[in-house]
């Protein structure tokens, strides 16, 4: 015994119905997600190398000071390296926040889109084999 939905359509007469409006508006959001996805993703690499930035810089800035490595111009590069770090950190964490807001928006306008079919319950559907 198989169940299936069918889509309503509100309008046999109109060539693109809404239903087709609404699936191409989807479809156009879920473009938008997976565009969005992959900035979030960027962003998330930038974070880790960011870190990395600063971590190494850290410890170039310790070497530095114990004396273990020249001073001059290594104390100045891994003083650079560190506030670079700090700077490409909060720009790609404040981009990520945003990013992450937009895809939850997306997602919500897609939920509702989704929500406003009308679908009803098809009993007794014949399975189809492909």
């Amino acid at each position: 015994m198989g169940y299936g939905f069918v889509i309503l359509s509100s309008s046999i007469l109109n060539p693109m119905t809404d239903d087709e409006e609404e699936t191409d508006e989807i479809s156009a959001i879920e473009d938008r997600i997976e565009a969005l996805a992959k900035t979030a993703e960027r962003c998330r690499k930038f974070i880790l190398a960011s870190k990395i930035a600063i971590a190494g810089g850290a410890v170039l800035l310790l070497v530095v000071i114990l004396g273990l490595f020249g001073t001059g111009q290594a104390a100045l590069g891994s003083i650079a390296l560190v506030l670079g770090g700090i700077v490409s950190l909060g720009s790609n964490i404040s981009t990520l926040q945003q990013t992450e807001a937009a895809i939850s928006d997306a997602e919500a306008i897609r939920a509702r889109l989704i929500g406003g079919f009308e679908l009803r319950l098809v009993h007794d559907a014949p399975t189809k084999l492909m």
